[in-house]
């Protein structure tokens, strides 16, 4: 019954910002009565979907996040719990926002046997973004490379199309589509003009786009200027064309990298994905920015002219080196995808 309801929450995947991914499954003797899903922010939670027109007395919920129980754009999930009548509700991971917690304490009092815990890793995964927010202040990090097997993402000039196949792009395009914003630098805008929107597969929204643009050197006829209206960070202040520019300079005249995710968050942002160039990889990285690495390797070699993954000081030794925990490696047409992990923060 878990199970089903992280799938019926996964239909969410690119529409709930900023707003959790949930779903819920109403049972009884084992049978499914009934379920429902969360679409999108405004629109009715997962518990309210699944207990349309259905006698759920002395049923038990199943859900991925422990109902809400404060005012939002919605009502309170646990008032309509309890009007239902259910005799208990199962919750895979109890809701980390300060704002909406206490439901299964509530729902307690109400006389409804409240459980938590069920595939919790699980339901972790898939809200781990809303779970930065709310709980770190910051969207959850992805940066996504590109690379040859000797670790080079570009031609010494910066040009990076392709190096990978296109069944490697087209999973990138994936990723894209869940994050909440798209993040890029100056110098990718440069190298390549890129759109930074989801193409190869459908989407019922496009993410945010987002530059570092330290200078505000971006060429107004760049095509990442084009369509939905962008958001660029910069050290000072001033306009460009569709777009807004938020100045958040630090000691070094550059734009202020953690105080930009907390102003992402702040906008909402639960997954920020990053596809840049070597110099704001290494920024982000240096500064404690990233989450979680999206490696595509190619199998082939550019050479040392070229440009690498990562701006990182040398190490003194090998016991210095930032080490990574694998989650998943996997194959795509001829090019490896890796999801990595910072392995000090690797549960």
């Amino acid at each position: 019954m878990m199970r089903r309801a992280l799938e019926l929450a996964e239909r969410g995947l690119y529409t709930t910002t900023p707003n959790p991914r949930v779903g819920c499954v109403v049972s009884k003797n084992q049978q499914i009565l009934s379920e429902g899903w969360h679409e999108k922010a405004g629109a009715p939670h997962a518990e309210v979907k699944a207990l349309e027109g259905v006698d759920a007395a002395g049923a038990t919920l199943y859900v991925n996040l422990e109902p809400c129980s404060h005012q939002g754009r919605t009502p309170p999930c646990v008032d309509l719990l309890r009007k239902s009548k259910v005799s208990r509700v199962v919750a895979a991971m109890l809701d980390p926002n300060p704002k909406a917690g206490q439901g299964g304490e509530k729902l307690a009092a109400a006389g409804i046997r409240f459980e938590h815990g069920l595939m919790q890793d699980e339901a972790r995964e898939l809200n781990l973004g809303f779970v930065s927010r709310v709980t770190r202040g910051r969207p959850w990090v992805r940066m996504k490379v590109a690379a040859t097997l000797d670790g080079r993402t570009a031609l010494a000039d910066g040009r990076s199309q392709w190096i990978t196949g296109a069944e490697a792009r087209r999973d990138g395009h994936r990723w894209r589509a869940r994050a909440c914003a798209i993040l890029t630098g100056i110098g990718t805008v440069t190298a390549d003009d890129p759109q930074l929107t989801v193409r190869e597969v459908e989407t019922p929204r496009q993410p945010l786009r987002v530059i570092v643009d330290s200078r505000l050197a971006m060429p107004p006829q760049a095509r990442i200027l084009q369509g939905e209206k962008v958001l660029v960070f910069s050290a000072r202040e001033g306009e460009l064309p569709n777009a807004e520019v938020v100045a958040l300079k630090n000691e070094n005249s550059k734009v202020d990298l953690p105080k930009m995710l907390a102003e992402l968050a702040r906008r909402g942002v639960n997954e920020l994905h990053v596809e840049a160039g070597y110099r704001l990889n290494g920024s982000l990285l240096r500064e404690g920015c990233v989450d979680e690495f999206l490696l595509y390797l190619n199998p082939s070699f550019l050479g040392d002219a070229a440009q690498g993954m990562l701006d990182l000081p040398a190490f003194a030794s090998l016991e210095k080196r930032m080490r990574l925990k694998i989650r998943s490696l996997d194959r795509l047409g001829e090019d490896l995808r890796l999801l990595a992990r910072p392995a000090a923060a690797s549960a």
